[in-house]
Formats: C-alpha cells, structure tokens, sequence
C-alpha cells in the first residue's frame, strides 16, 4: 500500500477534497502515476497554513510519522489566480528537509482554468510545465470532467 499525504493552498482551506479524492479514486491528474490496482491511503490533509507557507516546515513531518511515502502539493497551488509562488520553494525544502518526493498536482487542471491561464502573461513566464507537467499530459476531454 502507498501512503501520501496531500497540502492544499490555504485560500481554499475551506476545501471538501472532492475533487483531489475522485481523481485518487479514478487515478486522473498526478495520481496517474499510481497502477489502479495499488492500495493508496491518504494519511494526512492540510493547508500549506498561508503566504508564505508557515506549515511547510512541519506538517510533511506530521504526514510521515503516519507513514507516508510522498506528499501532492494539490492542483489548487497550480490553478488558483495566481498560482502560487512558493510551489517550487515548497518542493525543493520538503525534499531537502524530509528526504520525500513530493508531486505537484492532485486532480487535474479543470479545462476552465487552464484555457484562461493559458491566455494569461505569467503562465508562459512560468515553470508550470516543468513543475506540473503530469497535469498538463492529461487530455482536454479529462480536463473538461473536472470543471
């Protein structure tokens, strides 16, 4: 069985996770990488506790004493207007401090955001497609059942 866990950006702390836990379930957007006929547990849920991230130093701690093996910085770090600039920071101190992968991504993109983002000035300044590129490999059509 793998164990994640999953931090949300905090302007959608109020977030349920459906979407984050249908694309599990469906293994869509980043959790593609995981074969449909692997066990995958959730063993944490949390924001990153707001700009500029302060539970970025010890929730992915928290998360591994439950036995994860990787943390999903979830899509809303990518999507959300605007997307959020400490996402490489965050990935690069989690796997410096806590030796875990950590993926960007949870559900995919919705195709809403995506076609504006696209239009968007900062969007082609941005590493996103590095950062995020298993986001950006899903197909319109899967995009579209997520807006």
């Amino acid at each position: 069985m793998k164990k994640i866990g999953i931090i949300i950006c905090d302007r959608y702390r109020g977030c349920g996770g459906g979407k984050c836990f249908r694309a599990l379930r469906e293994r869509a957007g980043a959790f593609a990488r995981y074969a449909k006929d692997e066990q995958v547990e959730v063993v944490g849920y949390s924001t990153c506790g707001g700009c500029p991230g302060g539970n970025i130093e010890y929730v992915p701690e928290e998360m591994i004493k439950n036995g994860a093996e990787a943390i999903h910085l979830a899509t809303g770090f990518v999507v959300g207007y605007p997307p959020c600039p400490y996402l490489e920071d965050f990935k690069k101190f989690i796997e410096t401090r806590y030796k875990i992968p950590v993926v960007i991504g949870t559900h995919p993109i919705p195709l809403k955001y995506l076609v504006v983002h696209e239009k968007l000035p900062f969007w082609k300044r941005s590493k996103m497609d590095e950062l995020a590129g298993g986001l950006m490999a899903e197909s319109r059509e899967i995009m579209e059942s997520y807006n």
